[in-house]
């Protein structure tokens, strides 16, 4: 009879510990989605200013078709692109459409003394500075997450229940490399 408790202690101590690392594995993708919704929020508000940036830049600069339609394709590009590894891609190239936007500013000393072109670029840059916070915690988050999807013990339930590793925001291939700017 002693062993027959011993048996149902011992299957009820494993059905606890299945919980609990079913729950972790489930608060740990959650943390995920919710992480990528904070990037996501942040892409969108990018999105939204880059419009308002280039319609400032047009009035001053209406010959350079080339760098504002690069800029507006860009970021069709990246509103576009769906999962981590497509949307760091993206984000990379729209990145270099900015950088050529501002370059082209540079050009054109009344525009950069206009106070719309200042305060667009300010949240601009502020928004790039809450982008790379986002991506940040959500690479973390990420991480937290795989590690418990990929190690011992957890790595069985999340077998059994289709817990998938995720991917990371990372830079793209040549991201760390500053793009051309030509006019």
């Amino acid at each position: 009879m002693l062993w027959v408790w011993i048996l149902i202690g011992v299957v009820l101590v494993l059905i606890a510990w299945l919980v609990g690392a079913y729950n972790s594995l489930v608060g740990a993708r959650n943390r995920v989605d919710n992480a990528w919704g904070q990037v996501d929020v942040q892409l969108k508000r990018r999105y939204d200013l880059i419009p308002n940036l280039v319609e400032t830049v047009k009035g001053y600069a209406s010959h350079e078709k080339e760098t504002f339609e690069r800029v507006i394709q860009a970021r069709n590009a990246a509103q576009a692109a769906e999962g981590p590894a497509a949307q760091a891609e993206a984000e990379n190239f729209l990145t270099g459409a900015l950088r050529q936007l501002f370059a082209l500013a540079e050009a054109y000393p009344e525009l950069r003394a206009t106070e719309n072109f200042q305060q667009l670029q300010a949240e601009l840059a502020e928004t790039e500075n809450r982008i790379a916070v986002s991506r940040q915690i959500y690479n973390d988050t990420v991480l937290t997450y795989n590690n418990r999807v990929q190690q011992v013990p957890t790595n069985f339930v999340a077998g059994m229940f289709n817990f998938d590793a995720r991917e990371f925001f990372d830079a793209g291939e040549g991201a760390e490399e500053a793009p051309a700017v030509e006019f």
